[in-house]
């Protein structure tokens, strides 16, 4: 491909085309912007499709989201303040907006536009409802409804609509995808909830992590689709609806699906040398993959309508996937060899959304940009600050544009006016070939709550033609509250198994309402004809624990021939993952939060059983990250696992680099960091006490000078160790204390005992040689695995007789107690019982002191790699 004419000079004077940077290239010390018009000659496309710009820089800057109203209009999220440098200096100012275009003929022109509102903080989700604009920022799990009251363009009133209050974390690692799904719930990209409007509140539900980050979509029957960018994973978790589980199948990618072939070879990649082609420099695998959409418009070629499409930054491309479901699982491919959907030679082509417009084609969302990656991924001695520097792409920034993907064998569909249109004409809407109208007609019919369109609903629902207007006609009644048993009870026997599907599904809202009526008729269905009925069947009885769900799941799967309902069901009837021994009400709480940030988050690297995840064309056994399992920075001292969590974790670990190491997590609160710390050390095989949040202020306290991750020689310097003379220790006790030496015998098959149950008031008393300065005490029960106290306080004295206020005061959960405190010094130790056992003793096979390590600065020499983010 020739080089634009823009650029004729620049490669008679430099010797290069920026379409075809080479590995051995000379550094041209700047990437140029090309303008969309000459952008566009480098974007390569399928024969017969083309681009027409919507809308461009300088109307628009930095673009990360768009979404239409019901009349078509298009508002676009603008994060103005991303990485406007190599260090995302100034990025949480507030001067991102939320922009509005429209085109004021109808004609497809977008030649209007006002800023619908401004000054925010890197606005990151936003969704159009029946009267105003859902938005969400960085930092915050709030959702708030934005109102234009006089038709301006411009918003002039605000009101919160869910208050999920504050979180932290990396921007790129929180929620990037807000969608109204088909039964009629709000989910969220990242957070595993689901919203609904009763009335004039919000209700909450919880639903199986969904492991998205940027970006989320619907196809025609509602299951959601996430992409997952910092495991390099793409498309995951997309089997079954997530409200049911987060399933996985095998075999569900086709050899090499996770494959790319870009045009750029610029080597800019996170992850260094193992994530691009050395002939030439180009991504060899996912590694930014976001903004999916399947494609469900009316104007484009029919064998890309149903297509999964998501983006991949990164590599300056789109990825297709073909979808196809064979008996029960979903299975995923790329129908091109060694090549891509759509792909450009010019390196700041950076799409990372897509949607399907009101007028039956695919936008495409390109910040155009020489950056991609957040600030944290590109810091001093990482692989990528001088690819980075090489050609000069955090140079360029400030621009974005909005494209739309048209064919020669089609025109760009009709304008709508939804918004002004009567709920009886609504529900016509539900027919339309483009999901687009049937979705937005069924919103706007529920968010208006009109019951008088039950009757015409009721008669869609049972002899239209068209099977996903029979879908939508059962939704938009159940959303409106209208659904009636006799109806659902007719539509379990639909010609249509997808129909079929939808009246089970819909019954579940009834369920809740105490009508059960329909639950033998549906359990009939286990025997249907298609597998994905019968999973249906055995989802919506496990979600709803109908009475006898498990035998229920477990005769079906001993009954059937369906390898993929035997593959989800049995998945259905996993146990949980956690196995703490014993947990308070509030512990299971914290355990409950950590799971979800887990699963959210940090899987993508450690792995779902936390034994890290695979390295794709790495060695035999590679991680993205080290494993969790058995870690014993995980299982010692308290103090280690919340200091890498808070302030990050780089250079070799064991001896290995990984590619995807950890970045601070402090922005986080104190809550967020004990919970997922506390999962984790009770999960995957792990079993040590919790961490509570006071713990973790203290650390946080201690170390709030600090700036830089820890490596671990500095990790291990500065944890806690034990004192080593155990030897000259004198120790005492209220109950057995003529055992109370083989605490510290060194020989864990003997054991201090109370000799009777555990009863407030028993304390084990510790005298040390000397006046010593510690910070922690472990109380390991060994084989006595029960015998750990229910709750205890711990005291200090200098002479035995006078003690200080409790340095420390809790409860045990397993066979290993850490107790941690701020340092103190004392010569007596005294630990005393507050809790009560009606079976167990109070036993200590090995009993450990430990003194404050040294708060060393941080090395400036080891090489940080940073971990993968949401959009690489």
């Amino acid at each position: 491909m020739k080089c634009p004419l823009l650029y004729l000079l620049l490669v008679a004077t430099l010797g290069f085309c920026p379409q075809s940077f080479a590995a051995d290239a000379p550094a041209p010390g700047f990437t140029p912007y090309l303008s969309p018009e000459e952008e566009a000659k480098t974007i390569q496309l399928p024969d017969g499709y083309s681009l027409q710009l919507v809308v461009s820089d300088p109307i628009i800057k930095e673009p990360v989201v768009s979404a239409f109203d019901g009349n078509g209009r298009m508002f676009v999220a603008e994060m103005r303040t991303y990485m406007q440098d190599i260090d995302g200096t100034d990025e949480y100012s507030p001067k991102g907006r939320v922009s509005l275009h429209w085109s004021s003929k109808g004609d497809g022109v977008f030649d209007k536009h006002t800023v619908f509102i401004d000054h925010l903080i890197l606005p990151r989700m936003i969704l159009p409802m029946a009267d105003g604009l859902l938005v969400n920022l960085t930092d915050s799990n709030d959702l708030w409804l934005y109102r234009d009251t006089n038709g301006d363009g411009v918003a002039d009133k605000k009101e919160l609509f869910y208050a999920g209050g504050a979180r932290g974390g990396n921007l790129e690692h929180q929620q990037g995808g807000l969608i109204w799904d088909l039964d009629n719930w709000i989910y969220m990209s990242v957070n595993a909830i689901r919203l609904r409007q009763e009335g004039t509140n919000t209700v909450r539900e919880w639903t199986a992590s969904n492991g998205g980050q940027w970006g989320i979509a619907q196809d025609n029957y509602g299951k959601l689709w996430f992409v997952n960018a910092g495991g390099e994973l793409g498309p995951l978790h997309f089997q079954e609806p997530i409200v049911y589980g987060a399933f996985s199948a095998n075999g569900q990618f086709a050899p090499g699906f996770a494959e790319v072939w870009p045009l750029v070879g610029l080597a800019d990649v996170q992850g260094g040398t193992i994530r691009f082609r050395p002939q030439d420099n180009t991504l060899n695998h996912f590694t930014a993959t976001c903004g999916g959409e399947i494609f469900r418009g009316d104007q484009l070629p029919t064998d890309l309508r149903g297509d999964l499409l998501f983006c991949e930054p990164v590599g300056r491309l789109i990825r297709r996937a073909k979808v196809e479901v064979v008996d029960g699982i979903t299975r995923l491919s790329n129908p091109y060899e060694k090549s891509e959907f759509i792909r450009s030679t010019d390196p700041n082509f950076r799409p990372v959304n897509l949607t399907t417009a009101p007028d039956g084609t695919l936008y495409i969302v390109d910040m155009y940009r020489g950056i991609i990656q957040e600030g944290n991924w590109v810091k001093k001695d990482s692989f990528l600050r001088p690819k980075v520097q090489k050609y000069g792409l955090e140079k360029n920034f400030g621009r974005g544009r909005i494209w739309r993907l048209v064919h020669k064998d089609f025109q760009p569909g009709a304008a709508s006016h939804l918004l002004d249109e009567s709920p009886a004409q609504l529900v016509t809407h539900l027919e339309s070939p483009n999901g687009w109208w049937r979705d937005t007609a069924q919103k706007l019919l529920v968010l208006r709550g009109d019951k008088s369109v039950a009757p015409a609903l009721t008669i869609m629902a049972q002899t239209s033609t068209n099977h996903l207007a029979r879908i939508h006609a059962l939704w938009a009644l159940e959303g409106l509250g209208a659904l009636e048993p006799a109806l659902i009870r007719e539509k379990l026997k639909d010609e249509h198994p997808q129909v079929r599907i939808a009246a089970i599904r819909t019954s579940e809202t009834l369920y809740k309402r105490n009508d059960k009526s329909l639950v033998p008729d549906i359990q009939q269905l286990t025997g249907d004809s298609d597998p994905n009925v019968v999973l249906q069947v055995l989802m919506t009885a496990n979600l709803l624990t109908w009475p006898d769900y498990t035998k229920l799941i477990e005769t079906t799967l001993a009954s059937t021939s369906s390898s993929g309902v035997k593959e989800i069901g049995n998945q259905l009837l996993r146990p949980s993952s956690s196995s703490a021994t014993e947990l308070t009400a509030d512990d299971k709480k914290l355990m409950t939060r950590g799971e979800a940030v887990y699963k959210e988050l940090c899987f993508s690297c450690h792995g779902s059983d936390g034994k890290g995840m695979p390295l794709q064309g790495g060695k035999p056994g590679a991680t993205m990250a080290p494993p969790l399992a058995g870690s014993k920075t995980v299982n010692a001292s308290h103090e280690g696992i919340i200091r890498v969590v808070l302030k990050g974790l780089a250079g070799p670990v064991a001896g290995k680099t990984y590619d995807a190491q950890m970045v601070p997590m402090e922005s986080n609160d104190d809550g967020w960091i004990a919970a997922v710390t506390s999962y984790v050390r009770n999960s995957f095989g792990n079993e040590s006490s919790m961490i509570y949040p006071n713990e973790v202020a203290r650390v946080r306290a201690e170390l709030k000078d600090r700036a830089e991750p820890w490596t671990i020689a500095e990790l291990n310097t500065s944890l806690p160790h034990r004192l080593a003379n155990r030897n000259q220790w004198k120790l005492t006790a209220s109950h057995g204390s003529a055992t109370a030496a083989l605490a510290i015998d060194a020989d864990l098959s003997t054991r201090y005992s109370t000799g009777t149950q555990e009863k407030p008031g028993m304390w084990f008393q510790i005298e040390l040689p000397e006046e010593t300065t510690i910070t922690g005490i472990e109380l390991n029960a060994g084989s006595s695995v029960h015998d750990f106290p229910r709750g205890y306080k711990v005291e200090l004295s200098n002479d035995g007789q006078t003690w200080g206020q409790p340095v420390a005061a809790g409860h045990g959960t397993t066979w290993m107690t850490d107790i941690s405190f701020a340092p103190a010094k004392t010569k007596f130790i005294r630990i005393t019982q507050t809790g009560r056992s009606q079976h167990w003793f109070w036993s200590i096979h090995d009993l450990e002191i430990l003194k404050p390590g040294e708060l060393v600065k941080a090395s400036a020499s080891v090489a940080k790699k940073p971990a993968t983010s949401a959009f690489e």
